[in-house]
C-alpha cells in the first residue's frame, strides 16, 4: 500500500523516516531528533523513540574510552540497527505489514491507559529481540568479519551494557514525568517491567541468535525469524499490558 493511505498527520513523520539510511551515528541522532519535534505526547512512538534517542546520543558524544575499538563496525551496526527502526516504522505508517514484534508497539501507540516506560521498553524489546541479531549480521558482512568472544567488535558491544546503566537513571525519571513535569507516584510498576525484561540480557542473547543464524539458510532461517518475531510481538504485549 502507497503513500495515499497515510494520515495526513503522519505524512511528515513518513517522510522523515523513508529517507535513505543514515550512514552516521549523528545523522541516526539528527533524525531521531527530528521525529521526537512530530511526535505527539500522547503518541506511545515517542517515549520509545526518546529512550532511544537518549541511548544513541551517549554512544556518539561519549564513546568508551574516549574511542570505540573498531569504529568502522561500530558505525556500521548502529546505522543499520536504526535503519531497522526506521524501516518498520515507514512500512507501518504506509499501511503495510511489519514485522510483529513491531506491530505490538504500532498498533498501541495511542492506547490509553498505558505508561510512557512500558511504550518505551515494548519499543527496546522489538528492536533487540528482533533487529539486533540482524543489524549485527549486516555489520559483519560490511567489514567482512566474524567477531570472536575476545574481538574488538565484541569489546565494543559490551562496552554499550555500561552506556545503557549511565543513560537508565536519566530515562526512568523522564519517562516517570508527565508533560507538567510532575513525577508520577511509584506504584512498584517500574520495578516489576525492569526485572521482566532486562535490556542488557537481552542484547547479550541478541549476540548468540546473530551467531545462530549464521549457520542457517533458506527455510530454516526463515522458520528461525518467524519464531523469533512471533515470541518477541507476544513480549511485548505482555509489557503493554503489565499493570
Amino acid at each position: 500500500m502507497g503513500t495515499a493511505a497515510l494520515l495526513t498527520s503522519d505524512q511528515p513523520l513518513y517522510e522523515l523516516v523513508s529517507g535513505p539510511v543514515p550512514v552516521t551515528i549523528a545523522e541516526v541522532v539528527a533524525r531521531m531528533q527530528a521525529m521526537d519535534a512530530l511526535l505527539a505526547v500522547d503518541d506511545g512512538i515517542k517515549w520509545f523513540n526518546r529512550l532511544y534517542l537518549m541511548v544513541t546520543e551517549q554512544v556518539d558524544l561519549d564513546p568508551p574510552g574516549g574511542a570505540w575499538q573498531s569504529p568502522a563496525w561500530f558505525t556500521s551496526l548502529d546505522t543499520n540497527f536504526a535503519g531497522l527502526y526506521f524501516s518498520a516504522l515507514g512500512g507501518y505508517l504506509a499501511g503495510q505489514t511489519v514485522p510483529d514484534a513491531w506491530q505490538a508497539l504500532f498498533e498501541a501507540r495511542f492506547r490509553a491507559g498505558v505508561d510512557r516506560i512500558q511504550f518505551a521498553l515494548a519499543g527496546m524489546n522489538a528492536h533487540i529481540n528482533r533487529d539486533l541479531a540482524l543489524a549485527l549480521l549486516a555489520a559483519d558482512a560490511a567489514m567482512n568479519v566474524a567477531p570472536a568472544a575476545d574481538s574488538p567488535e565484541r569489546a565494543d558491544y559490551e562496552a554499550v551494557n555500561g552506556l545503557l546503566n549511565t543513560v537508565m537513571p536519566a530515562a526512568l525519571t523522564m519517562l516517570a514525568t508527565d508533560t507538567l513535569g510532575v513525577l508520577a507516584e511509584d506504584t512498584g510498576k517500574v520495578g516489576r517491567l525492569l526485572a521482566f525484561w532486562d535490556m542488557c540480557q537481552a542484547r547479550e542473547l541478541a549476540w548468540d541468535f546473530a551467531d545462530h543464524l549464521r549457520g542457517l539458510t533458506g527455510l530454516s532461517r526463515d522458520a528461525a525469524l518467524y519464531a523469533q518475531d512471533t515470541m518477541t510481538g507476544a513480549l511485548g504485549r505482555a509489557i503493554l499490558a503489565m499493570i
